[in-house]
């Protein structure tokens, strides 16, 4: 496994060991003993899982203390851009967001440590999403960053995204007071 330091302090990319031959392929895509070598400690509690088309986004989504979640995620068909917003207050990077591609092709695994608002463009038709977390989904404790917010200035990599009400309606970042 190798793990890649991100600009902003917590957030990690994991790529496994992947063995391939004329079968297919093998990796293992949690392991406790090496995620806590590399400082992904929590006990995972929940797997989500998500089909989306082309052109979906998804997010920004977190989920306020004590329901905060570290998710690792990673692809298992297709293509996402992954999208994290770093919401912590005391955070040299407060407010700057980061991206990386996580495909069926790359294997590679984002570590998302909580106090960020995390989401995702998928890049392929029926793009399978999954993400283990740390705590259980709280509706209480959901919130989110308006996806397309102006301050933040995310190329997302799509025109025209398909985007739910619910998502439409997040709040800016300059009228955000975040929990963390």
């Amino acid at each position: 496994m190798e793990v890649k330091i991100t600009p902003i302090q917590g957030l990690l990319i994991i790529k496994p060991n992947v063995f391939t031959d004329e079968r297919g392929y093998f990796f293992e895509s949690y392991s406790e003993k090496l995620f806590k070598q590399y400082g992904i400690e929590g006990n995972f509690v929940q797997d989500n899982q998500s089909l989306s088309q082309k052109n979906a986004l998804r997010g920004l989504h977190f989920q306020s203390p004590p329901y905060e979640q570290g998710k690792l995620v990673r692809v298992i068909k297709g293509a996402v851009l992954d999208v994290v917003v770093d919401i912590r207050k005391d955070s040299p990077t407060y407010g700057q967001h980061f991206s990386c591609e996580l495909s069926d092709h790359n294997f590679l695994m984002l570590w998302v440590p909580p106090g960020f608002a995390h989401g995702f463009a998928t890049l392929q038709n029926d793009t399978i999403f999954v993400y283990k977390c740390t705590n259980q989904y709280h509706k209480g404790a959901e919130g989110g960053i308006r996806w397309n917010d102006p301050d933040l200035k995310i190329d997302w990599g799509i025109s025209d995204p398909i985007v739910s009400d619910k998502d439409q309606k997040l709040s800016l970042f300059n009228n955000f007071d975040s929990p963390f």
